[in-house]
């Protein structure tokens, strides 16, 4: 403080000798032959870091800093000399030609790392330069007189200069940034917490030391655009923090533009946090208050619903729509993201994806295989079939056939059993995956995502055996379609209110059975026999060809029929919609052509019903047909 006290009184009784600083000659302040010119410096690209014009050095100076500057002419003419400088050696030669303090030396170091990054210069032989380490040992020799945003900027430009995190004065910059955080303001711990963020990440002691006093101080967030960059770069690091930026975010809703509101739904889906207040919010918002959205805008929000799995019907709605219009215009990596998140959402949009489908019809040389097996999948998942279908499969088919063999076995899988759903599986695709080299690498291995590929497989042998009459082979050996042991799934009111109903009708449980896991990867959620009068007949003396083991040998007499009940929850269906997605859809398909008249026992609320169903006054003649049912085409295609 006393020297900080003598230094203003000395430049104060120095400046009565000083003139104004527009009347000091630029070549008492310049190398000889020298001109000195004001040059306009475009804005600094990088966003993690502040550009040193005047200006920005100022943001966060306490006042009395900013008058101490004020006051000395000479100061402020160096301080015009550095913002102006275009190149490393005009920084240099200022540093050779004057007497700099801890504070310019600073100010010239933020500079250079500016420059680095605005000219993309090689950093290395500035580090070496022996005019740089005189910079560098002045501001370690004053450091406690460095001002803080000075400071704060010191540190940020020696960390992007590269500047060994061992050396003794990059430990000195980062022990005074950690003395004085209680001084800093708030604008400048977000800036400095934003860039240990990114350069530094989670174990950076000094970030850590930073989010504590963020935490605590909370209380002064302001602003928009704060709250947006903390939680897009540096919530992740600090669940604590992150809570209240939610909280201050739901506070601001209002205020957000569609950019923010799409950062901040990155932020969140990035690191899964589903805040549900704050995300009906902004969807509340971006349809009360936006009218057009960017396509930006649009692609990131309907990834990050998907991501985070937050259904709002009016923002899909929105987004499909927006989205329409530029779908000839998109790139494939566009269309398929685009399509992706819809169909993780289950929004079938009817004009969005026949605009896809025609998207792909005209731009097929540049789709790759790749983004043609997603849209595939996307289409299955939500089991889309175009209007155009036969066009536009021809073009698939013509294009992946001889792709096969380049496919990663998963991706193959999932390919074939998408061209299943859809009802578009050729022998070729069969042959490739039902045969025995391709199924044999998978037996034996117990893991989550193998068990998965293996009930695809029995999926599409099940799609070859009934669904493909002209197919001859190969199908899967018999110990492959043994069923997997149930995961111990919890039972659903539905569930347990069928089997309620049905024990009424059954009349012994030797009629019926619950639950029964097929040879075609399928559940029968309860099954019956009965004979030309709906009477039940015992299960057990009749053969089971859909099962792995047959209790009985038996025909069906003449008359008899098998009847199954299938059990729809909400998440089986497309949202908004009564049609069932594309896997529920292949399941009915697979057990109605296995013989049996299928009976759909359906809740498409998402909340559970009041009581349990039961069935009508008619018993068992009320809900079995006469004769096996022909599947009608149901309204509301989704929700385009």
């Amino acid at each position: 403080m006393a020297a900080r006290l003598v230094r203003r009184c000395c430049w104060r009784h120095f400046g009565a000798f000083v003139s104004a600083p527009s009347a000091v000659p630029a070549s008492l302040l310049v190398p000889a032959g020298k001109a000195a010119t004001a040059r306009a410096l475009p804005q600094a690209p990088f966003a993690l870091f502040h550009t040193s014009s005047p200006s920005s050095w100022a943001d966060g100076f306490s006042v009395k800093e900013q008058v101490e500057e004020s006051r000395n002419p000479e100061h402020k003419v160096i301080g015009e000399l550095i913002e102006t400088a275009t190149s490393p050696q005009e920084l240099f030669q200022l540093s050779e030609f004057h007497a700099l303090n801890s504070n310019q030396a600073s100010l010239i170091i933020t500079q250079l790392s500016r420059l680095v990054v605005e000219k993309n210069l090689e950093t290395e032989s500035i580090l070496r330069d022996e005019r740089f380490q005189r910079l560098i040992g002045i501001t370690d020799s004053q450091i406690s007189q460095v001002w803080n945003n000075t400071l704060v900027n010191l540190l940020k430009s020696l960390c992007s200069l590269g500047m060994d995190s061992n050396r003794k004065e990059m430990q000195s910059v980062e022990q005074e940034v950690l003395w004085r955080l209680r001084r800093l303001t708030f604008r400048q711990l977000t800036s400095l917490a934003e860039f240990l963020a990114v350069k530094q990440g989670k174990e950076s002691r000094l970030l850590n030391e930073v989010i504590k006093k963020l935490e605590l101080r909370w209380t002064e967030l302001e602003g928009t655009r704060t709250v947006v960059t903390l939680m897009g770069k540096v919530g992740h690091v600090s669940p604590a923090l992150m809570d209240r930026l939610e909280d201050k975010a739901l506070e601001l809703a209002e205020q957000f533009n569609p950019d923010d509101i799409r950062k901040i739904t990155l932020a969140l889906a990035y690191q899964n946090r589903r805040c549900v207040p704050l995300l009906r919010a902004l969807s509340y918002h971006l349809i009360q208050k936006h009218s057009e959205l960017s396509l930006s805008v649009l692609m990131d929000l309907i990834f990050a619903y998907g991501k985070l799995n937050f259904h709002q019907p009016q923002v899909f709605q929105k987004i499909a729509t927006d989205l329409h219009p530029h779908v000839s215009t998109m790139t494939p990596i566009e269309v398929t993201r685009c399509i992706r998140s819809f169909a993780l959402l289950k929004w079938l949009s009817l004009p969005l994806f026949e605009a896809i489908v025609q998207y792909a019809l005209d731009n097929t040389k540049q789709l790759s295989v790749t983004h043609l097996c997603s849209i595939i999948l996307s289409f299955a998942r939500l089991n889309f079939q175009p209007s155009g279908s036969e066009d536009f499969f021809n073009m698939v088919h013509e294009e992946l056939q001889s792709q096969l063999d380049s496919l990663e076995p998963h991706l193959l899988t999932d390919l074939v059993w998408s061209l299943c759903v859809l009802q578009q599986a050729k022998a070729p695709y069969l042959q490739r995956v039902l045969a025995p080299d391709f199924h044999a690498r998978i037996r034996g291995d117990q893991s989550l995502k193998a068990q998965n590929l293996r009930l695809k497989l029995i999926h599409i042998n099940a799609a070859a055996k009934l669904e493909s009459p002209d197919y001859r082979g190969p199908f899967l050996p018999a110990e492959m379609l043994s069923p997997a042991e149930p995961a111990g799934e919890k039972v659903t009111l539905l569930q347990s209110s069928l089997r309620e109903a049905l024990a009424g009708v059954l009349g012994s449980r030797e009629n019926g059975r619950f639950d029964a896991r097929t040879i075609y990867g399928w559940q029968i959620d309860a099954e019956m026999v009965v004979n030309s009068e709906n009477k039940p007949l015992p299960l057990k003396d009749f053969a089971a060809p859909h099962l792995f083991h047959s209790e009985g040998t038996k025909p069906l007499p003449p008359g008899a029929r098998r009847v199954a009940f299938l059990r729809w929850e909400f998440p089986n269906f497309s949202n908004r919609s009564k049609d069932l997605l594309g896997r529920y859809a292949m399941a009915r398909r697979h057990v109605q052509a296995a013989g049996f008249l299928v009976v759909d026992v359906t809740r498409q609320s998402p909340t559970p019903a009041p009581s349990a169903p039961s069935l009508p006054a008619g018993g068992l003649a009320a809900v079995i047909p006469s004769r096996p049912p022909v599947r009608q085409p149901e309204g509301g295609g989704g929700g385009g």
